[in-house]
C-alpha cells in the first residue's frame, strides 16, 4: 500500500477575500482624535490626533489601540497613526515567516493568506493577543508572542534570582508569567550554615516589586503575574494572608493622608498587589476540607511533618 505524499503548505482558500481586491477596500475608513482622560482630575492623560481607523470600530477600541499598541515616540514621523500600519505590520511580518518556513505551496497562496489575516483583523473578527501587537514587525524588538509563560524554579539562591531575571525579560516583552514556589523551602525549616530559610513569601517580595517597576511591553500598564503556592506548604497560611495584610496596611495609610490609589504616588509601598495568588489543592486536600480532618504541613526538604492544622 502506498502512502500520500506528504502536504507541507497549510492550504489556505480565500474566504473573505477575492484576488485583485484589498482587504482595506472591503471597509470604510476615517480620521478621528483618539483621546483617554484621568479618571481623577479629567486632564488628557494620552491623546493623538488624526488616527486612521475603520467606521465601524469603536472609539473605545480606537482609544486602546492608539495607546497601546501604536509603535514609534509619539511625536515622531516613525509613530504609527493608522490601523492599516499595525495590521500590515503583523500580518505581513507573520506572512515573511510563513514563507521563509515554507508553509505556502507559492506566492499566491500567501497572498491569500495575508489578505485573509488582514481582513479578519481589520474587520474585528478575532484578534490577537497584547505582545504580537506590541513586537511582531517591530525592528529591534525580540519577536515575542506567547501571552503567558510558566516557569519554575529550585531551592537555590542562584535559581531564586534567576526567576526574578526570567519575569522581568518576559514583562518587558509585554507577556505574562507564572510560577509555582513550592520547591522553597519553608520559613520553618534550615539552612545548612545556620539558621532558618526565609521562605517563598518573603522573596516574593522582591519579585512583586520588578512586577510593580517594569512596564509591560514598555507601555504603561501592569505585568500580568500568578504566583502559587501548594496547600501542603508550611508557609501556606502566610500566603493566602499576605495580600490582605498588605491592603489593611494601605487603608490606614489612605485614611492617614497617602495616595493609595491604583498607581498613586504613595502605592508602591504596598508589597504582594502585583500577582495574582493562588493555591494549588489536591483532591485529598478537598476530601479532608468535607470531612474536616486535619491536614499536614511538610517539609519542602525531607517531608516531615511541620504542623498540622484543619483543612
Amino acid at each position: 500500500m502506498s502512502l500520500a505524499p506528504e502536504r507541507l503548505s497549510i492550504g489556505i482558500r480565500r474566504h473573505f477575500t477575492a484576488p485583485g481586491v484589498h482587504p482595506y477596500d472591503q471597509v470604510v475608513w476615517e480620521r478621528r482624535d483618539a483621546q483617554i482622560k484621568n479618571w481623577k482630575d479629567g486632564s488628557v492623560a494620552f491623546e493623538q490626533l488624526g488616527v486612521e481607523f475603520p467606521v465601524s470600530w469603536s472609539l473605545n477600541a480606537t482609544n486602546i489601540v492608539s495607546q497601546k499598541y501604536f509603535r514609534g515616540t509619539p511625536g515622531t514621523p516613525e509613530r504609527e497613526n493608522s490601523m492599516r500600519q499595525v495590521v500590515d505590520r503583523v500580518a505581513e511580518t507573520i506572512t515573511k515567516w510563513g514563507t521563509e518556513c515554507g508553509y505556502f505551496i507559492d506566492q499566491d497562496e500567501a497572498e491569500s493568506f495575508c489578505n485573509e489575516l488582514k481582513f479578519i483583523l481589520i474587520t474585528q473578527r478575532a484578534a490577537f493577543n497584547s505582545p504580537v501587537w506590541f513586537n511582531i514587525g517591530v525592528n529591534g524588538v525580540p519577536q515575542q508572542a506567547s501571552a503567558c509563560f510558566i516557569l519554575a524554579v529550585d531551592d537555590t539562591m542562584d535559581a531564586i534570582l534567576n526567576w526574578y531575571k526570567e519575569e522581568g525579560t518576559i514583562f518587558k516583552g509585554g507577556s505574562g508569567a507564572g510560577i509555582n514556589l513550592s520547591n522553597i523551602r519553608s520559613s520553618a525549616e534550615h539552612l545548612k550554615g545556620g539558621g532558618t530559610a526565609s521562605g517563598p513569601v518573603s522573596f516574593m517580595r522582591g519579585a512583586d516589586a520588578s512586577a510593580g517597576t517594569i512596564k509591560s511591553g514598555g507601555k504603561t500598564r501592569r505585568a500580568a503575574k500568578m504566583v502559587i503556592l501548594n496547600a501542603s506548604h508550611p508557609d501556606i497560611e502566610e500566603f493566602i494572608w499576605c495580600k490582605s495584610r498588605e491592603e489593611k496596611k494601605a487603608r490606614a495609610l489612605r485614611d492617614a493622608g497617602f495616595d493609595m490609589d491604583l498607581d498613586g504616588s504613595d502605592s508602591f509601598s504596598v508589597q504582594y498587589q502585583n500577582a495574582n495568588n493562588s493555591v494549588r489543592v489536591t483532591d485529598e486536600f478537598m476530601q479532608a476540607v468535607k470531612d474536616d480532618a486535619d491536614w499536614n504541613l511538610t517539609a519542602v526538604k525531607d517531608g516531615r511533618v511541620v504542623r498540622t492544622i484543619r483543612a
